[in-house]
């Protein structure tokens, strides 16, 4: 007997009405719905979701950017694609910018593929360097027009954008970006680049949910290794000094696996106030995490200002580490190391 018939018989006359829908809403108030059947990606978030996330407005919401993201590795799409078949591992460098643009990236670059360089293009020149040392290839440019398609993007492992800024991706480049991280591709960010492409929520989330959003004085600091399995991290010490700008993140990365943070108590008086008023993440302010995005891998670290971070035979505290850490960081999101683990 359905539930209108049932009540019909018991409540029937027009003055019964009242009190019969009066009940009907008891009976659906005491109704408990059973949860749904777990999926892949439910099992994704759920993981993500439990990341270190920090002492932030942020830490308990867990954005949704309508993707597959996290620490599951569930969410990669292992496709089987040409590229790595030979044993190579090859890398494009996207150092496009906006409105600024760091010292570390020396003048605007012309357009094409692996223009010329000179000794103030640092950042550019270490990673090549890196590359021939650690045996990945490397290709460079500030051109888009060099991502405006997915073929462009597909011969490469992984695609590193360098202290990018502001809106330097079209359209086409955009959409090139989208199809090759769901194709599997691998994503490193760098420094800036957590300051760029506001605008578009998806690039938001390949960050991790994060960007920048102020920092303090360029300073010394020490960094904490908090996760010693990843491939970026298990040849660091425990703890490290180097000097950077220390950003502030707003949002806050969400549903990744922090691999390092920087101890707070060492900035000079204790503060990390931005210059824009950002009260800094006192006592937990992580600068690399990792997590799988789309389809794709993506590592992310906010280190990197200072050029000498970057220049050869740097006497700068740190240089080796970061230069270890960012190595390991391409490495593995490009497929050629264990990643995020």
């Amino acid at each position: 007997m359905s539930l209108r018939t049932m009540l019909g018989k018991t409540f029937g006359g027009a003055g019964q009405v009242v009190l019969g829908l009066a009940i009907l809403a008891a009976l659906l108030a005491g109704l408990h719905l059973a949860p749904a059947t777990s999926t892949t990606s439910d099992a994704a978030t759920s993981s993500a979701a439990s990341a270190d996330q920090g002492d932030s407005p942020y830490q308990d919401k867990l954005a949704d950017y309508g993707v597959c993201r996290g620490t599951d590795p569930a969410c990669y799409n292992d496709w089987d694609l040409p590229r790595g078949d030979d044993g190579r591992v090859r890398v494009l460098v996207l150092t496009a910018t906006g409105v600024s643009r760091h010292a570390h990236l020396g003048p605007l670059l012309p357009a094409g593929m692996n223009p010329p360089l000179t000794d103030a293009h640092v950042a550019q020149n270490a990673v090549i360097r890196w590359g021939q040392e650690y045996g990945f290839e490397v290709d460079w440019t500030e051109d888009v027009r060099q991502l405006d398609a997915p073929a462009k993007l597909a011969p490469y492992d992984a695609v590193v954008f360098l202290s990018n800024s502001r809106t330097m991706l079209d359209d086409a480049s955009q959409t090139a970006l989208l199809q090759y991280v769901r194709s599997g591709g691998g994503f490193v960010a760098i420094h800036n680049t957590l300051g760029a492409m506001y605008h578009w929520p998806w690039f938001q989330g390949l960050l991790g949910g994060a960007n920048f959003y102020d920092h303090g004085p360029h300073r010394d600091g020490q960094v904490l290794t908090v996760d010693r399995r990843d491939t970026s991290t298990r040849d660091l010490p425990g703890r490290w000094d180097f000097r950077d700008e220390w950003y502030n993140l707003e949002p806050f990365p969400t549903g990744v696996r922090v691999l390092a943070k920087v101890d707070t108590d060492t900035f000079e008086n204790n503060s990390g106030v931005g210059f824009n008023g950002h009260p800094g993440h006192a006592g937990n302010h992580p600068v690399s995490w990792c997590q799988y995005y789309d389809g794709g891998r993506a590592w992310v670290t906010s280190l990197g200002h200072d050029p000498a971070a970057w220049t050869e035979d740097s006497t700068l505290a740190g240089a080796g580490s970061f230069k270890t850490h960012v190595v390991g960081g391409i490495l593995s999101a490009a497929g050629a190391q264990p990643f995020c683990r």
